[in-house]
């Protein structure tokens, strides 16, 4: 029987993706066993309500202190046996200290950071070059097992598909959703330079979808795109919600995007990826599942911004410069977007 048990990841949507694996991976495990415990955010919950098996327990960071103090009241009574420390961050640290366990179990040294060590009594193995999902995924080897099988299943309600479906006609057109906008606003391409791939992707027969938040951001980067364009697109930015995102890229063909949340969705979801790369490395933090249509420019950041190679560069360092998105060119991503093609349609 598994030992009572707590995950603590609470953002970004990317990485909480990257737990759901691990969670399957616990269920495979001990399938009779009482649900998990998961500390989250209210994106990540949004993203993943429903998810079978597991107990969400919502932390807003905004809350502070106070909604440490809140969340430690609705959790258990006895606690855990086991707490899985998935976040490094000092938020993050300070919040873990609110919920009693006796086994915390964290990061390796190496990927440790304000304090976290403090708060965790047993580690991971230091493993340098994996991936942030394989990393997420090794925290199970404490409990004495292996994630040797990579699956996400994300709750997708029916309604939510319907929507999707509903968005453009199911008429074999292919689909290149272009998502362009990510967390870190040097992690993301040019307006121009999108609209450029778009109507190459038009001029190859393929339907254009714009997808995004509500953010200005997304919305002034959306209406720039629009207006570079020749081609017609199907803008869905702020239209959907986090429930009908997950479903709305399962429809895409290819999804367009920098380092972002919706990338590892759409991984999750079946849909392959041409990711643009030049601040993150994307063997570490690039779509899981296929990186064959990843534009990789950060090698070429490391030489220009830090001035060695990759390969000389600590494990997971970024490298969000001014104008490091410069290296992506457009005929880059229009090179990937051909290998797609040649790929899937012959």
């Amino acid at each position: 029987m598994r030992p009572p048990l707590c995950l603590l990841r609470l953002s970004a949507l990317g990485d909480v993706t990257h737990v759901v694996p691990l969670v399957r991976t616990l269920q495979r495990a001990w399938p009779d066993a009482p649900p998990l415990h998961w500390v989250i955010d209210p994106a990540g919950r949004r993203l993943l309500d429903g998810l079978e098996g597991v107990v969400f327990h919502v932390y807003d960071k905004r809350s502070g202190l106070a909604g440490m103090r809140a969340l430690r009241r609705e959790l258990p009574a006895g606690g855990f046996e086991v707490l899985l420390q998935m976040q490094v961050a000092a938020r993050a640290n300070l919040l873990s200290a609110f919920i009693p366990a006796r086994r915390r179990i964290g990061y390796d040294r190496s990927r440790s950071k304000d304090l976290h060590g403090l708060f965790i009594n047993e580690r991971i193995a230091d493993r340098p070059g994996i991936h942030v999902l394989d990393a997420i995924g090794s925290f199970c080897e404490p409990l004495g097992l292996v994630q040797d099988q990579v699956a996400w299943d994300l709750p997708v309600p029916d309604e939510a598909r319907e929507w999707a479906q509903a968005q453009w006609p199911d008429d074999g057109t292919p689909v290149l959703m272009v998502s362009p906008c990510s967390s870190h606003v040097r992690r993301n391409w040019y307006p121009d330079r999108y609209a450029a791939l778009a109507d190459h992707a038009a001029g190859r027969g393929w339907r254009v979808v714009l997808c995004g938040g509500r953010r200005e951001l997304e919305r002034s980067t959306a209406d720039a795109i629009v207006a570079a364009m020749r081609a017609p697109a199907l803008d869905l930015v702020g239209k959907d919600t986090l429930k009908q995102l997950p479903a709305l890229l399962e429809r895409a063909s290819l999804l367009v995007t920098p380092d972002s949340g919706p990338m590892h969705i759409a991984n999750a979801m079946g849909t392959r990826v041409l990711g643009l790369h030049a601040a993150s490395n994307p063997a570490r933090s690039g779509p899981y599942s296929d990186r064959r249509y990843c534009v990789d420019r950060y090698d070429d950041a490391a030489r220009r911004y830090l001035g060695k190679p990759a390969s000389a560069l600590k494990w997971g360092t970024k490298i969000e410069h001014d104008g490091v998105m410069d290296l992506v060119t457009v005929d880059d991503a229009i090179d990937a977007f051909e290998r797609y093609r040649i790929a899937h349609d012959g």
